[in-house]
Order: C-alpha cells, then structure tokens, then sequence
C-alpha cells in the first residue's frame, strides 16, 4: 500500500539519483522506490503495538554514491480504526441489596475499557445497556452505576442476574461491544408475618396421659429467613387455656403443646380448646392465630380409691377378728364394675387381713401397742373381669393404749442412810415407769405394805415418792441393811400395782452428815469406822518396824558371807581328769576330804566358770559343818565308787565346795604323777 514519497528538487527525472531509506522499520515494514521516492508498507500495522514510526530518508547520485542532499526525517503516523471491542475488568460482579430498597438506590458499578485512540473520533467513547435485568434495575449510560429500579421482593426472587453490555462509538452503527453478568443478591428484611400451616389443629390425648407429657406440635411458617423468621408461640388466655402449656423449639420452630393437668375422660367436657398465637421473636406486631382442639380418649383404667390414703385405730386388747376399718375404691370407667380387696402381706400385715368382697379390714392376732404403736397396710383393688388392672393405697393402723402394764421402779441406785439422821429426814426420791401411754398413766401412788405399815424404820410419802427416816441414828453394827417394801400403783382403769424392795445401807456419812462419800468409797468404807482405822494404822507401824530389824540383820550376814564368798573364790578348782578306772586309786583319793583345814597362802586369782559359779552362789547358804552338806559328800563319794556301769571318761567329778577349815588344805594337792599320765590310753 503507498504510504508517501519523498523527491528532491535536483532530481531531473533522468536516472541520475538514487533514494535510500533509514530507520524504524526500513526494509522490513516500509519500503523505498529508489527511482521516484515512493514509500509502501510490506504489512498490516497495529496502532495499539506502535502508533507511528520515525524514518530518514536521503538522495544519492546513482553513479558516484555522493549525497545530493542532507538526509530528512519524517514520521509515519498510524492512524486508529475501530478494531478493539471493550473488556469489562474487575470481574466477576457479585453486589447486594436489601428487599424494598427505594428506587434509585445504588447497587453497583461496572467498568469496561477499550484499546481504541480515544483521541481519534469515537473508537474508543463507551456506552452501556441493561440486556437482562430489567425493570428491576437499571443503568448509568457512561458511568455503568446500576441502581434499583422498582421495588424488589426477596420473597418473589432472591437473586438477580444482570446482563450489562459495553458499546464503542458511542453505539453508533458498526460499535463494537462487550457483555458481562452481574449477580445481585437480594438481602432479606423482617417483614413478614408467621403463618400457621391451619386455622384449626385436632389433637386428642389418652386420659391416663400425665402432666407434662405431648399433646401435639403446631407450626407456623414465615417466608423471611434466618433470625428475621425466628418465632414464639405462647396460648391466649381464652377458653380452656389453663389445662395446657406450649414451648417453641428454638431449632425446628416448632409449638410443642403439652399437657398442664390431669384430664378425665369420666369426670367433664371431653373436648378442650385453646388458641395459639405465634408471633416474630424481633417484631411482635407480624403474628397469627390458631384455634386447636384437644379430645380426650377413654381408657380402661384400674380401680381407684376414695382416698389417698386411710388412717385407722384399734385397741390394743381388741380380740382376734376385731373390726378395725375399711377402704373403698371404685371403677371410674364404668359404676358397675366388681371390686377385689387384698393385703400385701408382709412383716405388720401379718396382724390384719381383709375381706375380699367389700374392703373391711380385721385383726387376725392379739396387738400390742407398746411392741408396735403402728401398722402399716398396703391395700390392693383389683376388677373381678380385669385382674390385670390393680391399684394399690396405704393403710394406717394405730394400736390405741389401754393400762395392760404395772408401773416399776426407775434406775433405783444404792441408798445410803446417815448413821446420825434424825427422824423424818429424806434419805432418797425414787421414780416409776410405765409403758403404758402418759395420758393413762400420768401420776403413781406409792405405799407401803399393811403389813409393814408399822415399820419404825422407814416410811415412804404417797405422791412424792420420797423415803424418810423414822426413827433418830442407824447403828452400822446393829443393823447395816434393812429393807423397804415399796408398792407403786397407777391411775388407769383398773388400776395396777407392782412391789418392790429396796435395800438401804447404813454409812456413817462422816462430820458434814453427807452420803456422798458412801458409795465412793465401796464396801470399805461403809464398813469403816475410826477406831478400825486406829487399830489398822498401828498394826501398819508394827509391821514396818519389824521389816527395819530383818532388814538389818540380813545386811550383817550378807556381810559376813561376803568375806567367805571372796575365800572360796580363791579355793574353788575343777579338775577334768577322768581317772584310770575304778582300779585306780592314785589319781584321786577323797579320804583327803576328812583331813583337818591346813592354811594356804593366798594365790592369784583363777578364772572361774559360770558354771562353779553359779554353784558357788548356791553353797554360800551351807557351812562346811552342817550335816546335810557332809551326807551329800559322802553319798557322792560312794556313787562315784560303786557305780560300775558308767566309764570313768563319762563321768565328771566338779565340787563347787571344798569347805572352810579343811584338814586336807585344799583339793589342788591331788594331782597325777607324770608316769600315771603317761599310762593313760588318749583313745580310751
């Protein structure tokens, strides 16, 4: 395509001068006739990769190569044509907006842009459109603002896809445009009402349903989501509003209806109604009504009693089949129905039965109030056509006191009387019991025999129960015990009696006159009197004066045995030889023994064995002249000679004594001579 040409005014059009091209794109995009000038273009050009391109351009002479001219500089400018469609950036469009928004709200904006000379005609002047969308939104022609064109329902359509379209040339015949979707979503706003699913709910519970369990549920429905179709249900105070209670399930939304009070199928109105309004939790003008009936449902129930429970009464002395009470209990499905009594037998039913046909309840044993005050009675009601159906109730049964006990003495402890008291002084109070109930029993009267009225002893007063003295002194040695007949009787019908004895014991009470110290003191000082303890306190010294003397003279004698203990000592030796046999008579000769006592003189100190000594211990009670000590030697002396059955190596001769004064000196005289030793078989 030509583009130009360049020509100098020396060119004579005779062949002469030579054009030359130089710069962007020389002989690639752009080419040079070197005869005339002319300039072409080899390809297509972009204007958006290069808008113009600068060039230089100079004349030659042909034949010698020297520049006829100074080169030029132009620039090829590339014009713009409308060759770029517009593109949308920042997608994609995700916008917002809230239900019932006002018209004209704004909602979002789109951008495109174009490649195009902006400065060249309208090639790259944008426009845009709403191709879907419309007539809830509409558009900013240049800016592309979308806004809310008419109200919008999110109820009707929650989401919204709008198709906006970009145009060039300012849309004029042969634009090119663009398209791009932009999704509204529509935010809800809290205005709408609950609904319930119907105007009038049908429930029906059994009549043996308890408090607290389900009737029904209900639910009403509200077209806003999230917390704006949150919801409370609450039942109007109408009709039979009273009988029921209902809650909302914060998860399912649900009005869960449960039962308030026990209802009966015999008893009233077998139909309730109620009405239930479920409100918006945030708004409470956007509610609704709902009227529900609940039917009541006959069941076959067991027997029911007159009373919850029944308290009954019985004398203790009441005979066997006595008539204490009876029960009742009824079919409230039907007046007709047979009752069944029973008893559940255990430990205090097995006093009483009943009968089966009418409820009335018996004693089959003898009570006793005072072993168990109260009987408790667990009572069955059974249908004679339904055995299955069984109720139960508890019975009470008090066992009413009558005066079936004598009054006894109560913890009546030792009674002591001053051997000095004076006549009608208290000595002690005693106190009676009785099992029987206080209002039979409250007082006791206290006497003393007709026979024993006489006593001078002792007397005893009527209500206060306190015994006195009835004469002045109590002699211990006289007399220290005497007895008190008591009878005690009480107030009942008929009034009974019991006796007992008490023992008084004469204390002598000391200087205060108090019986205190009587019973601490036990029977030794009861019996105690000051001259026992002077003739006590003298035979006391007595005996500690004769234990000083016989302590005294053992410490002589210990003394005195001390000293011969420490010349025995020295004297006592063990000889272990086992002798050469009866036959041998040099070895040992006992005839030394009866010798008079030769004096030795006094040698270092042998080690002594505990054996010697504990034998020596025992010999310093025996003196070398007593006769025991010398028949011992003698009978020891003779076992050793005659008995022939033991061997001399068996027999070991030990004398812890050899006695004092001697005739012998001292038992180490006896020895063996060297050529008995030698005679001696080891092996023997």
């Amino acid at each position: 395509m030509y583009v130009g040409q360049l020509k100098t005014d020396s060119d004579g059009h005779d062949g002469s001068i030579k054009y030359i091209l130089f710069g962007d794109g020389a002989g690639t995009i752009f080419v040079m006739n070197e005869y005339s000038g002319k300039i072409s273009v080899l390809k297509k050009l972009d204007r958006e990769e290069k808008p113009f391109y600068t060039l230089r351009a100079q004349a030659i002479n042909r034949v010698t190569g020297v520049p006829i001219e100074a080169e030029s500089e132009f620039v090829i400018k590339v014009l713009d044509v409308n060759d770029n469609e517009p593109r949308f950036i920042n997608e994609p469009y995700i916008a917002e907006v809230l239900e019932m928004s006002p018209k004209g709200t704004y909602v979002t904006q789109v951008t495109a842009t174009d490649k195009d000379d902006p400065t060249n005609g309208n090639n790259a002047r944008l426009v845009y459109s709403i191709l879907q969308g419309q007539p809830q939104f509409s558009i900013e022609i240049k800016s592309g603002i979308i806004r809310v064109a008419s109200q919008i329902d999110r109820e009707t359509k929650d989401q919204y896809q709008v198709i906006v379209q970009a145009k060039d040339m300012i849309g004029d015949v042969g634009a090119l445009s663009a398209t791009t979707t932009v999704v509204i979503n529509v935010l809800d706003v809290n205005d709408n009402a609950p609904k319930f699913q119907q105007k009038i709910y049908e429930m029906s519970i059994i009549e043996s349903a308890i408090v607290g369990e389900i009737v029904g549920t209900v639910l009403a429905d509200d077209i806003d989501i999230g917390r704006n179709a949150e919801m409370t249900y609450s039942i109007e105070e109408r009709g039979d509003y009273n009988m029921f209670d209902i809650s909302t399930d914060s998860i399912t939304q649900e009005g869960i209806i449960r039962l308030k009070k026990l209802v009966d199928f015999e008893s009233r109105s077998r139909r309730y109604t109620i009405q239930v309004k479920a409100e918006n939790k945030y708004n409470p003008e956007l509610f609704d009504i709902a009227t529900i009936r609940v039917y009541v449902l006959d069941v076959d129930e067991p027997p029911v009693f007159l009373e919850r429970e029944y308290f009954m009464k019985v004398l203790e002395s009441a005979p066997i089949s006595s008539f204490v009470g009876s029960v009742t209990a009824k079919d409230p499905d039907s007046a007709d129905t047979i009752i069944r009594y029973g008893i559940l037998h255990n430990t205090h039913s097995k006093s009483f039965d009943i009968y089966p046909n009418n409820g009335s309840i018996f004693t089959i044993k003898t009570l006793d109030r005072e072993e168990d005050l109260w009987h408790n009675i667990t009572v069955s009601a059974t249908e004679a056509k339904t055995p299955a159906y069984i109720s139960y109730v508890h019975v009470y049964v008090r066992v009413m006191d009558v005066n079936d006990n004598a009054p006894q003495l109560q913890n009546v402890p030792e009674i002591y009387v001053c051997g000095k008291s004076r006549i009608e002084e208290p000595v002690y109070t005693v106190t009676a019991i009785d099992k029987d109930e206080p209002q039979l029993s409250h007082s006791f009267s206290f006497m003393q025999p007709f026979e024993d009225s006489t006593n001078a002893n002792f007397t005893i007063t009527d209500n206060g129960a306190t015994i006195l003295t009835a004469q002045d002194g109590y002699s211990y040695q006289d007399n220290p015990l005497f007895y008190l007949t008591v009878i005690i009787s009480d107030n009942g019908i008929p009034s009974l009696s019991s006796t007992s004895t008490l023992t008084i014991k004469v204390c002598d009470c000391g200087i205060d006159n108090n019986t205190e110290s009587c019973g601490k003191g036990g029977f030794f000082f009861n019996f105690m009197n000051s001259a026992a303890v002077i003739a006590i306190s003298i035979f006391i010294l007595l005996i500690l004066v004769l234990s000083l003397l016989v302590h005294v003279r053992c410490q002589k004698k210990n003394n005195i045995m001390s000293e011969k203990g420490e010349d025995l000592k020295e004297n006592i030796v063990k000889y272990d030889d086992e002798g050469g046999g009866e036959e041998d008579t040099e070895a040992f000769d006992i005839t030394g023994l009866k010798q008079h006592t030769v004096m030795r003189e006094r040698k270092p100190r042998r080690k002594i064995r505990t054996d010697i000594q504990s034998m020596y211990r025992l010999s310093l009670g025996l003196g070398p002249d007593v006769a025991i000590f010398k028949e011992f030697l003698a009978e020891k002396l003779e076992e050793a000679n005659t008995d022939t059955s033991v061997l001399p190596l068996d027999y070991l001769h030990c004398y812890a004594f050899e006695g004092s004064c001697s005739p012998c000196g001292s038992l180490s005289s006896l020895s063996l001579t060297e050529t008995n030793v030698s005679e001696i078989d080891p092996y023997y």
